[in-house]
Order: structure tokens, then sequence, then C-alpha cells
């Protein structure tokens, strides 16, 4: 998970966000001439110097994020280099040590911070989990017995539908919800134009002066996030995991005046459809109407540190659903 830390220099003077990523930060050639205060040329031949030297690896310190840039009214997407701490240091010591030492300083103080931090949290969520696992597992048991001693057809089959969603719970209970999607396949990717032109044929079935008029430019940011890519890689590399993602985007973008979570769920379907993944081996839709209305509010309600469970619950109904 990509967080992002503002970083300022003891006089002030210098303020730049910071990427925190797999334990360790990670800023862009602008932004080291920008800490430094020296010339892009001059960073950029330090940075090859270092690695004419062997002093550090480039594949160990370098990492390529796919960024969209407007460009008048066209977007552009550019792979920007992104180099860790550990680069970072190297090239404040050869241009300027002081710096460097309270970058260093700064840096090692957050890292700590971090480590103590999931540290406490993760207790704390143990701690809590221990007696809900217990009522939860008591829960199910009582089920399946109930289950058991059920003959009716009727009976057995909303029994068996309460038991999934009792497993799925149990699943995040134990966090074994799946981490990733289970169908990697080349990508159909809708534009902001087609998105907005499936938009508009909801129109006529709300009666809404304001619905669908767009807020800001996020709705644009929401539909292109879940086609980056970072490292040479896709961010996102299943279907399951770019639907996950942009149902999410969508509803806490909240781009709209008025039909945020509506549109959401269609556009999260309109996804599936595109890539062929909204109807599973026994030709029927992977998720239900009540489904994708209950997981859409959940996302809203949601808090932004529960980002990862909320994508991992939606993940995980998408993976079982697809086999079905």
């Amino acid at each position: 998970m990509e967080n992002i830390v503002i970083y300022t220099d003891d006089s002030n003077n210098i303020e730049i966000d910071i990427s925190y990523k797999e334990d360790t930060f990670w800023l862009s050639l602008v932004q080291i001439s920008t800490l430094f205060e020296r010339d892009k040329s001059v960073i950029s031949r330090h940075i090859n110097k270092i690695f004419k030297e062997g002093e550090l690896k480039k594949t160990a310190t370098v990492a390529k994020n796919a960024t969209v840039q407007k460009e008048g009214d066209r977007s552009i997407e550019r792979q920007i280099s992104y180099y860790n701490l550990d680069m970072i240091i190297s090239v404040g010591y050869r241009v300027n040590s002081t710096k460097a030492t309270l970058f260093r300083q700064w840096a090692t103080q957050r890292l700590k911070d971090y480590l103590v931090k999931g540290y406490a949290i993760n207790e704390k969520r143990l701690e809590q989990k221990q007696q809900e696992v217990l009522h939860l597992k008591t829960g199910i048991q009582i089920l399946s017995r109930a289950i058991e001693a059920r003959n009716e057809t009727h009976e057995n089959e909303i029994l068996n539908i309460f038991a999934n969603g009792l497993e799925l719970l149990d699943d995040y209970d134990h966090e074994t919800l799946d981490t990733k999607g289970n169908t990697e396949q080349e990508t159909i990717f809708p534009t902001y134009d087609d998105y907005l032109d499936f938009i508009k044929q909801m129109y006529s079935e709300f009666e809404s002066d304001v619905f669908a008029k767009p807020k800001d430019d996020s709705f644009h940011s929401s539909v292109n996030q879940i086609a980056q890519s970072f490292g040479g890689n896709e961010l996102y590399p299943s279907i399951q995991e770019k639907a996950a993602n942009l149902l999410y985007f969508i509803v806490k973008n909240h781009s709209f005046v008025d039909g945020n979570k509506r549109i959401a769920a269609a556009c999260f379907l309109y996804f599936l459809d595109k890539n062929k993944a909204l109807i599973n081996k026994s030709n029927e839709t992977i998720i239900s109407n009540e489904a994708l209305a209950s997981l859409t509010l959940f996302i809203a309600t949601s808090k932004s540190d529960e980002v990862d469970m909320v994508k991992r619950f939606i993940m995980s109904i998408l993976n079982r659903n697809l086999e079905s």
C-alpha cells in the first residue's frame, strides 16, 4: 500500500510529498533536485556515477511509475523513474551533506514510526478478534447442524446462502480473504468518454437535474488509475483487482453532485462486461444487484485505513462466484 508523507526542511523552505511504499521512501529526479537544491542535470550525473561505480544497483533502487498527465485536452501516460531512500541519501552526501543528514534523520524516525504503529495496530486487532472469531465459529457450527437437520429444498438453499456469507466473514476474521484476482488477461480499458457515454444512458432513469453532474476532474482519475503500472508491472494485474479498485475509486472520489454510488456500481459492471468477466461458467451474473448495492454502501461508509480489507472483500466475492 502506498502512503504519501510530507517532508519539510528545518527552515520550512522546502516541502515535498514523498511516497512510502515497500517499506522505504521514493522520490523522482525532480523531487530529489528540489530536496537538495541542485539542478536536475547535476542530480542525474551523480545517479549515473553511483551506478557506474557499483555503489548501488539500479534494479534495487529504481522503480518506474506510470503517471497520467494532462496536456491541454489530452491525457498522456508517462513513465517516471522513482529512486528509493538508499539512492536519495547517496546523492545527498555528494551534493549537500548537511541536508542529506537532516533528511536521513527524518526518514529514519518516520520508518521507525511506521514499524511501531503497525505493530501496535496488529496487537490491538488480534485482541479484538479473539472474541469475534469465537462467536463466529459457534454460529457457523450451529448453522451447519441446522442445514443437516433440514430436508426442505428451499430452506436448504437459504441456509446455504447464509452459510456462504458467514464463510466469507470467517475468512475476514482469519485474514484469509483473497489478496489477488484469479483472472489475468489482456485488459480492455474503456476510455473516459466511453464511461461518460454509458452514464448518459442512465439519465432517463433518475429524475434529477444534477444527476451525474461533475464536481471536479476526479472521475477522470478514477477510471485511469486502474491502468497504472509500477516498475514495469501492472499495479493491478488481474481483472478482479482492477474492478475492485475502480468501484472503490469512483465511490470514494465522489466526483458527481448526485448519483455517485449508482454511477460507481454501473461502471463496475460495465468494466467487467467489457472484459467478459461478468458472467460465470454457469452463465450467471457473478454478482447480484443486492450484493453490489451492499458492497457499494460498504465502500461508502468505510474508513481510509480499511481500504485494503474492503478491496479484498470485493475480490473474494468476484473470485468465488466466477468459478460457480
